[in-house]
């Protein structure tokens, strides 16, 4: 699998570009810490739900709107796309 960088612009506060796997461990790490004791609950959803939409209006954006290019670079189908479009819709 390809690794996937975050440019130098995106990636707040370093002097290098980082992967994007070492973005989200060190978010998810904050957040743990932050978290100390308190009961922690739909940690898997709650990611999901931050990372998904943002990254399926950023592929859109890139295609433009055209939702058969999109699903095709989100490895998904255009009927799994269209989907997820109507269920953040609702």
């Amino acid at each position: 699998m390809q690794s996937f960088a975050v440019p130098e612009t995106l990636d707040e506060g370093a002097n290098r570009s980082q992967p994007l796997r070492e973005c989200v461990l060190t978010a998810l790490r904050s957040y743990l810490s932050a978290m100390g004791d308190h009961d922690i609950q739909g940690l898997y959803r709650l990611v999901m739900d931050e990372v998904e939409q943002p990254m399926i209006e950023a592929v859109l954006e890139h295609t433009m709107g055209n939702q058969s290019a999109a699903a095709e670079i989100l490895g998904i189908s255009r009927g799994t796309l269209r989907k997820k479009l109507k269920n953040k819709a609702d």
